[in-house]
């Protein structure tokens, strides 16, 4: 971690001495590190140590699937996920984003008022909706509570979401984003669906765009394949042009690393043309559907639906489809492998 950072200057050159920062891991769920899911304790705990370095006061939390008792249940994520005991290690603040502050049409925890810096550390993952979950979209945990199926259920369409996210980048910013791919997920993360794999990399910066597109280049697709990235390059937030970004440290071409397994909802995976893909969109179509054997009824996609179309019953949960939206929200929180991806009849067609 420090090499990496070094290599940007040093830690000085994106945080003053003395300030107040807030660090963001991703903590989706209460799943241990060798899962793959959170943010990996050891990743929090080295740049902890670094902003301790210069006498930073350090804050650490996230947003994580919680429902009910909202305080109780985030304990319990942050004490399975590792970060509660490297927080205790490390002597720093573990806080909760349980009071918020509206900004647009979303809220976001107060702590990025009461903090000088935000520091940015995602899980280097795919994601079903989103492609990829990488330095934009971790930041929709700094949303708190249930507002986030609130964003889910006002803006399930991909693009609408997309601009979402990008707003909650402008507004929060970070001061330095560190992405831990050290173990990556491939397939149909971002939660239990997925698949590890080791790729052994640390990527930092401090322009997400720029990091969105190294994610993306890495994984096998276009940055502007992933419309988070493309709304942000837009606004001219960052750099998606790799002939415009420097890239330090190791060289991509001499890592050999192979394409990613894109996630199952992802036209990419069969390389069909754009153009194709458009005029017949609306035949192309992915649900959630319920996989029995792994489901133990903890009913984490029923509390989590922004739509409210998931029931369960005497043989396990059951989708009104009429009302899905197609968030993949259920198969986010699903801590057991419980819900797989649908296919239309034309996408199995087309071999999509």
């Amino acid at each position: 971690m420090r090499e990496v950072i070094d290599l940007l200057g040093g830690i000085k050159s994106f945080i003053k001495s003395g300030s107040r920062v807030l660090v963001k891991p991703n903590i989706l769920m209460g799943k241990g590190p060798e899962f793959g899911i959170d943010t990996h304790p050891e990743v929090v705990r080295a740049v902890i140590r670094i902003l301790k370095d210069i006498n930073c006061n350090i804050f650490v939390g996230d947003g994580p699937c919680v429902w009910g008792d909202v305080i109780a249940d985030v304990d319990e994520v942050y004490r399975r996920s590792g970060i509660a005991g490297v927080c205790e290690d490390e002597g720093v603040s573990l806080v909760k984003f349980d009071k918020r502050r509206m900004r647009k049409e979303f809220p976001l925890t107060i702590w990025l008022d009461d903090c000088d810096y935000l520091v940015n550390i995602p899980k280097f993952k795919t994601h079903s909706l989103t492609l990829l979950t990488g330095g934009i979209k971790n930041l929709f945990g700094l949303v708190s509570g249930t507002f986030k199926t609130e964003l889910h259920k006002n803006y399930f369409d991909i693009n609408d979401f997309s601009r979402i996210l990008v707003d909650i980048y402008q507004e929060a910013k970070p001061a330095l984003t560190v992405i831990d791919g050290i173990v990556a997920m491939e397939g149909d993360g971002p939660g239990s669906s997925g698949k590890l794999r080791n790729l052994g990399l640390l990527l930092a910066g401090s322009d997400c765009v720029a990091l969105d597109s190294l994610m993306a280049k890495i994984i096998g697709v276009r940055p502007q394949d992933v419309l988070s990235t493309l709304e942000a390059e837009k606004r001219k937030l960052g750099v998606a042009d790799f002939n415009h970004i420097d890239i330090l440290g190791e060289r991509l071409e001499d890592l050999n690393i192979s394409p990613f397994i894109l996630p199952t909802t992802s036209y990419l995976r069969r390389k069909i043309p754009k153009p194709i893909i458009d005029f017949v969109k609306n035949l192309i179509k992915y649900y959630p559907y319920p996989a029995p054997k792994n489901c133990i009824r903890c009913s984490a996609c029923i509390k989590i639906c922004p739509n409210q179309c998931i029931s369960m019953k005497k043989k396990g949960i059951v989708f009104d489809y009429k009302k899905c939206i197609a968030c993949f929200c259920c198969q986010e929180a699903c801590p057991t492998a419980a819900i797989k991806v649908k296919k239309s009849i034309f996408a199995k067609m087309i071999g999509l």
